[in-house]
């Protein structure tokens, strides 16, 4: 991969990240209920993979218009990488070493609003009681550990969704076929 095509990446991982440390930041300081609201969540998984796609699509066009698969892909992983690792430290310490109180209280509200949404769609007490039983269990949401964790799954989850996009936009150029 040329390195304007690194260079591309990164700089709309920064972007990306730059906007979700923001909401991050917002959220913490203006209304910590944000992070419990499902459309927050959801708005940001959209982001991410916007700004994935953008940046293969970008990726293609500073090669000519043509683009191999892993390329592609690069591109798109770049940029996602970028923009979750950087805002997931910034929630990392915040909630860890700023504000652990604030990470105890998001905590709770969050087991809480799980809580209402299984009695909203009819889950059975047992049910219920279980996933309560693992909230407990798993500990802070916001520890080191559960932190890489969850960067590990997005990683791999966005993947997915990048090879596909990869599989989108790559465009062989016809001249060396």
């Amino acid at each position: 991969m040329e390195k304007s095509l690194k260079s591309s990446a990164t700089s709309y991982g920064i972007y990306l990240a730059l906007i979700l440390t923001s909401l991050t930041i917002i959220g913490y300081a203006v209304y910590l209920d944000l992070f419990t609201k499902w459309w927050f969540g959801i708005s940001q998984m959209i982001l991410v993979i916007i700004f994935g796609i953008v940046s293969s699509v970008k990726a293609r066009k500073l090669s000519g218009g043509f683009i191999s698969f892993k390329n592609a892909f690069t591109a798109f992983f770049i940029t996602i990488a970028i923009g979750i690792v950087i805002p997931a430290l910034i929630g990392l310490v915040i909630f860890n070493f700023v504000d652990p109180d604030a990470a105890a209280l998001l905590q709770e509200k969050i087991i809480q609003t799980q809580l209402s949404m299984m009695e909203n769609f009819g889950a059975p007490q047992s049910a219920i009681d279980e996933a309560m039983k693992q909230a407990e269990a798993q500990g802070s949401f916001f520890s080191i550990s559960n932190s890489l964790k969850s960067i590990a799954y997005q990683l791999v989850g966005f993947s997915i969704v990048g090879l596909i996009v990869a599989a989108v936009v790559k465009r062989n150029d016809p001249d060396l076929a």
